[in-house]
């Protein structure tokens, strides 16, 4: 397992569900965590005061990741606190319900945004120290939807999509510079975005899952952490934490 003791970790998104999972995770494994966050404020201070309890090291730092302008003062200001980022996780992510004939040009703009120019944004930021390094590790949080259709959706499955392809290029980019470059593909998870569900919106979700049942936000985290700490000789790849929906 890759030592992360000292190493900084960039979490987009990270005040919430997943995102602080990762955070927790992270931060356990001994990295010092920029947890950053749009406007969930509170949140992101509450997390880094918890990670702190338990003796790790977190702050958090407010962008809109969707700028390219934040992103850039993003990593200049979390490389001023702790120095060049190690490791790199895009997890903010946004969905419209919409079918593609009644959607408005701001949802889709805003799909694209987050889910799918905030990754190159970032890794376009981060990508300079990594390569002086010769080392490094980027995971972007795909979805189940980067692999399987999904009606009501058009622009989260496009952005999805396009995020496993960006994975493959820049794995491909970076390889030679020692720098590893995956995604890891949840797909129906507890979280707060799910809680909002009728119980039988739910009920019809699930009957797609194979195993039958949610993924929590931890057993997620589990396999970003192992991507960054254990799939040493893995880059360019997709890992599937969907409970089998996206077996084919």
């Amino acid at each position: 397992m890759i030592d992360l003791d000292g190493q900084v970790a960039l979490v987009s998104g990270g005040s919430r569900g997943i995102g602080a999972a990762i955070c927790r995770a992270l931060a356990g494994a001994g990295a010092k965590v920029a947890v950053n966050y749009r406007t969930s404020e509170a949140a992101a201070r509450e997390l880094c005061e918890a990670i702190e309890a338990r003796g790790g090291q977190a702050r958090a730092f407010a962008a809109d990741v969707s700028e390219a302008a934040q992103v850039e003062a993003l990593v200049e200001s979390v490389t001023e606190a702790w120095g060049p980022v190690n490791v790199l996780v895009h997890n903010a992510g946004l969905q419209h319900s919409a079918m593609a004939h009644r959607m408005r040009d701001e949802q889709w703009h805003a799909a694209l945004g987050v889910n799918l120019h905030a990754a190159f944004y970032l890794a376009r930021a981060v990508l300079p120290a990594m390569r002086t390094a010769e080392s490094g590790s980027i995971v972007f949080i795909a979805s189940a939807s980067g692999s399987i259709a999904q009606a009501g959706a058009a622009g989260y499955v496009a952005a999805k999509h396009g995020l496993i392809g960006l994975t493959k290029a820049l794995a491909l980019e970076s390889a030679r510079k020692g720098i590893r470059v995956n995604a890891v593909s949840p797909g129906l998870t507890d979280t707060d975005l799910v809680a909002e569900l009728s119980p039988e919106q739910r009920a019809g979700l699930l009957g797609m899952v194979p195993l039958g049942r949610m993924a929590t936000p931890d057993e997620v985290a589990a396999t970003v952490e192992w991507v960054v700490r254990g799939a040493s000789y893995s880059t360019g790849n997709v890992f599937h934490v969907g409970g089998g929906v996206a077996m084919g």
